[in-house]
């Protein structure tokens, strides 16, 4: 097996003076966007742990004022390469609701068909080429298809339907454009998703053994009890609809985030990050949906959690959230399987509908966890503000908080090996940072860097 700790080309690991441990990455690899670690153990107590995101600042939220609620869902779509849809469901949905909306059975479907597309996409590449390797002991992906060449292939072919899936649907595999309120600009006819079926059996086969797979890599020790967070709805796996709900009785509307939760502003990051009114941090994305809806799982996925005996883990433990999206992959697959497998087109695929002034906010669940959006429109119907809350912005505060406590039981390891461990618990949470990067208002004076 390849010998190397996997760490990153930005790795600095620095002996400090007094007591003083410096863990720093100044590059973080394998994680979508631009971000750094700076974590300062002294005498044995961690004092500084810091994931700091300096990709500029983008302007979504401003970009879409004095938009139309069709303009917005085309913009925010463009937020991300790798969970476009998300950010289209959250605003179509949000819209739908302040209008009253009723769309055709058949779009609803397709709608969840369109996210298990970017659901086995995403997993996908986090399982394949961005975290099994750190399991392995490789550098990347392209080193570990080296030694296990059919392994990767059967990771991309996953990925591959995935995207194949979001173009027979969103007519891009990246950036979907069918997507309107009140549903789509065009359906896809049954023969289209049809011809995916036998693609779609063969994955599910894939995924099973996918699951099977990850479940044999051996996580580092390292156990919390995390506040977690998702939405759960009573019959279906949460994609675009349900209540948002935590193990501690939190229980909301998908508009209601803002009720219990809020936005602030630190010193290192160009992202926002996320607390409850009360001010503590808290866990979304595959380990959170996991625990909290497991009895929505398809019956596969329900079958092969079970089969791993690790569902404690993956709530404790970060670095099991790789069986998590393991589970999660398995569902979207045989999920999509079973929706082209019954899938009829719809009668009326674009419901029609009035824009009209007030609140339009709603949450979905994007393959790394809750993504809310909440817009205010105007007696035109056009947009006067917006707030995108993206899962990474709300995890952030989690991953610093476990960085603090992982920390501990790494000092005694080299520095390479300790560094690299940090940089994979990042990693575990799969975060979008470019999703994460806002618009802030800076004060410059006083500011440490």
């Amino acid at each position: 097996m390849h010998e190397s700790t996997g760490a990153g080309p930005g790795l600095t690991a620095l002996a400090g003076t007094n007591g003083e441990i410096r863990y720093e990455v100044s590059e973080l690899t394998r994680v979508e966007g631009e971000g750094s670690l700076k974590l300062v153990v002294r005498d044995g107590e961690v004092v500084t742990a810091q994931l700091a995101i300096f990709e500029a600042p983008r302007y979504f939220e401003q970009l879409v004022v004095g938009r139309t609620p069709d303009e917005t869902i085309d913009i925010v779509t463009r937020i991300c390469g790798i969970c476009p849809v998300a950010y289209q469901m959250s605003a179509v949905h949000a819209f739908e609701d302040l209008f009253g909306v009723e769309i055709d059975p058949s779009v609803r479907s397709l709608r969840r068909l369109l996210y298990c597309g970017e659901w086995i996409e995403s997993h996908a590449l986090h399982i394949y080429l961005l975290h099994a390797s750190d399991f392995l002991g490789y550098p990347s992906a392209i080193e570990m298809a080296a030694d296990h060449r059919e392994l990767v292939a059967q990771g991309l072919r996953l990925k591959r339907l995935g995207n194949r899936l979001l173009e027979v649907i969103g007519g891009r595999a990246i950036h979907p454009v069918s997507v309107r309120v009140g549903g789509f600009s065009r359906a896809p006819r049954r023969r289209e998703l049809e011809a995916l079926l036998p693609d779609f059996e063969r994955a599910i086969g894939e995924a099973q053994a996918t699951l099977d797979w990850v479940a044999t890599l051996v996580p580092p020790d390292f156990v919390r009890e995390p506040l977690l967070l998702a939405l759960r709805h009573p019959t279906e796996y949460p994609y675009n609809d349900g209540r948002i709900v935590s193990n501690d009785g939190i229980d909301l509307a998908p508009g209601e985030w803002g009720q219990a939760f809020r936005e602030e502003q630190v010193a290192w990051s160009h992202a926002l990050q996320a607390r409850s009114h009360t001010g503590g941090v808290y866990l979304l994305g595959p380990s959170a949906r996991v625990t909290l809806t497991p009895e929505t799982l398809h019956p596969l996925a329900a079958a092969g959690l079970a089969r791993t005996g690790q569902a404690e883990m993956i709530r404790r433990n970060v670095f099991s959230s790789i069986v998590a999206r393991g589970v999660e992959l398995l569902h979207a697959v045989a999920e999509a399987r079973d929706i082209i497998d019954g899938y009829r087109e719809p009668d009326v695929p674009l419901a029609p509908w009035t824009a009209r002034p007030g609140i339009a906010a709603w949450a979905t669940e994007a393959p790394r966890g809750l993504l809310f959006h909440r817009y205010e429109l105007d007696e035109e119907g056009l947009i006067r503000h917006a707030q995108i809350v993206p899962p990474t912005s709300q995890n952030q505060g989690a991953i610093e908080r476990d960085l603090a406590g992982f920390a501990p039981s790494m000092i005694s390891l080299p520095h390479e090996e300790a560094t690299h461990r940090f940089e994979q618990l990042i990693r575990s949470y799969d975060p979008c940072i470019s999703c994460a990067a806002h618009f802030l208002d800076l004060d410059v004076d006083g500011v440490t860097t």
